[in-house]
């Protein structure tokens, strides 16, 4: 599973990837893993069709649980089984932007 967030002000954050052992997705399809840590350089979510960002190499989705509360196609018996997600930066806390609705 590629997971992929451009809230890079996250401590888990490393190169648009996250590095958490585990994420937790709300109700209203935010990550409440979320953890403020140190600016590594600006959020990407507007600056991704100026620059090619550098990504960190992809997970492995066997170390990482992903924990899902949203009415989402991907959340099966509570657990995303999405080959990926994509975390975005606009709001104060990460939304999923692979959310697909049921």
């Amino acid at each position: 599973m590629d997971i992929r967030c451009r809230k890079t002000e996250c401590k888990f954050n490393d190169r648009y990837t996250c590095k958490a052992k585990g994420i937790s997705i709300t109700q209203k399809v935010a990550c409440s893993t979320y953890q403020e840590g140190e600016v590594k350089k600006k959020d990407a979510t507007k600056r991704l069709l100026e620059v090619t960002p550098e990504y960190a190499p992809q997970r492995d989705s066997k170390t990482m649980s992903i924990d899902c509360k949203a009415k989402c196609l991907f959340n099966h018996g509570g657990k995303c089984v999405s080959n990926g997600i994509t975390l975005n930066a606009i709001k104060e806390m990460p939304l999923c932007v692979s959310f697909l609705k049921k």
